[in-house]
């Protein structure tokens, strides 16, 4: 049942959003001419997920044409799509100055009454139905359709006493506190393996001397060879349709293809079978590029089949490499493909269609270039370093998804009365996760 389908419990009552907050209005006779800068908050600058302080930059009076009035502690709104869906919004906690302007393509929200949390606020406007609410009376042409004000005003909202508001946006915000701390700890992470992945492929483990090549220094003992001379075949995908019915063998699509590995989420199936089927069906160790893509970084991103999904088949936006094992480990190849040089090696060979995508053929992969350690186990070591790097990423992914549904769950339950606060152990969930300071204004 939708939130706002919901009965509250008894004493709990529903009322206009309206009676509560007001948008906020320019000042009559406000002399923005006479500061030398105000601060202005683009969209860009506007968080989603949960963060609360936008950006802002400072900017000469005269140089701001046009823009939404607001003051410091106001939630700015994204009004237009798809930022509204996006669930772009922001809490306006610090601002040099009492007021500012930003895009107009914001509404800005403040309380018309003693006694309210403005967080509470912040967060009923993250829950999902409240989103669906509101993003099904936008007004516009499509493509360019805005959430009018009487829609904001109107919103039905859950009455809580001053007390009891304080709490629940308490409990809220110590959980996004913890989401920001896993992200910063997911960025830290992704920022080690790059800087690892750079020394790695240009100092080798034990940081020997290091050759000029054309693609920048290796070490000195590394092979320099071409994909071509360490492949055995390649092979673009199966065209054939796919479908969400589970039946046949699962296909892997551009979705499934992460950098080094295969996702098994939102798999696809075709009915082949026999020789048709056996054409296509990747073995283990088979390396999978993403051979057309809009997105240029994301062309030849290489991936490593491990046997899961099952019998999988690859798509025909897909090529399928299979190396020779006895001079290279798939997953060596799949991580260098990954790193910056590997990366703008293979950007360097794609080529521009007229659709506005990037494309990749067996020709381009064949001429890209490879450093090679002279044995299978330092290529092993090397991965081995990476792996655990990567352990630590997927540890506080999976972690923060488990607070983002933790977060998504309460808000629902405590808006709906389901739960009261006072029976949450906060402590518990506290102590299970540090948080880090300066975390809850990060995204």
């Amino acid at each position: 049942m939708s939130l706002l389908e919901a009965q509250l419990p008894e004493g709990r009552q529903w009322f206009r959003l309206g009676d509560a907050y007001e948008v906020t209005k320019k000042p009559r006779g406000l002399d923005v001419a006479s500061l030398p800068e105000v601060p202005f908050v683009p969209m860009d600058a506007i968080p989603s997920g949960g963060a609360y302080a936008p950006g802002y930059t400072m900017r000469p009076p005269g140089e701001i044409r046009s823009g939404t009035y607001f003051e410091r502690g106001d939630a700015l709104i994204a009004k237009i799509t798809p930022s509204f869906e996006n669930g772009k919004q922001a809490l306006v906690t610090d601002l040099p100055t009492h007021f500012g302007f930003a895009t107009t393509e914001v509404i800005p929200l403040r309380p018309c009454k003693e006694g309210q949390d403005k967080r509470l606020l912040f967060f009923y406007l993250l829950h999902p139905d409240v989103r669906h609410h509101i993003a099904g009376r936008m007004e516009g042409a499509t493509g360019r359709q805005r959430v009018p004000q009487d829609v904001l005003i109107e919103l039905p909202f859950p009455k809580f006493k001053q007390e009891e508001q304080a709490a629940i946006a308490d409990s809220l915000e110590m959980i996004q506190c913890l989401k920001a701390v896993e992200m910063q700890s997911i960025q830290a992470a992704n920022n080690l393996k790059r800087s690892a992945m750079r020394t790695l492929f240009t100092c080798g483990l034990r940081g020997e001397t290091q050759r000029e090549t054309e693609i920048g220094p290796i070490p000195e003992s590394w092979n320099f060879v071409t994909f071509a001379s360490v492949r055995e075949k390649l092979q673009y995908g199966t065209s054939v349709r796919c479908t969400y019915d589970v039946s046949g063998h699962p296909v892997l699509r551009i979705p499934n293809i992460e950098p080094q590995r295969v996702t098994a989420d939102d798999l696809k199936y075709c009915t082949l079978t026999g020789n048709d089927a056996a054409k296509y069906q990747l073995e283990v160790g088979d390396l999978i590029f993403i051979r057309t893509n809009g997105v240029l970084d994301r062309l030849g991103s290489c991936a490593v089949y491990d046997g899961n999904p099952a019998k999988a088949l690859f798509a025909s936006y897909l090529i399928r490499a299979r190396v020779k094992q006895e001079y290279v480990t798939p997953h060596f190849a799949a991580a260098f493909f990954g790193s910056e040089v590997g990366t703008s090696i293979v950007s360097a060979r794609a080529i521009s269609a007229s659709d506005g995508k990037f494309n990749l053929n067996t020709a381009a992969i064949d001429s890209l270039q490879l450093p090679l350690p002279p044995t299978l186990s330092e290529q092993r070591e090397i991965v081995a370093v990476l792996d655990t790097i990567d352990h630590k990423i997927e540890l506080h992914r999976r972690k923060h998804a488990v607070l983002e549904a933790l977060f998504k769950a309460l808000l629902h339950k405590l808006m709906t009365g389901e739960i009261s606060v006072d029976e949450l152990d906060l402590a518990a969930i506290a102590a299970k996760q540090p948080i880090g300071t300066g975390g809850c204004n990060s995204d």
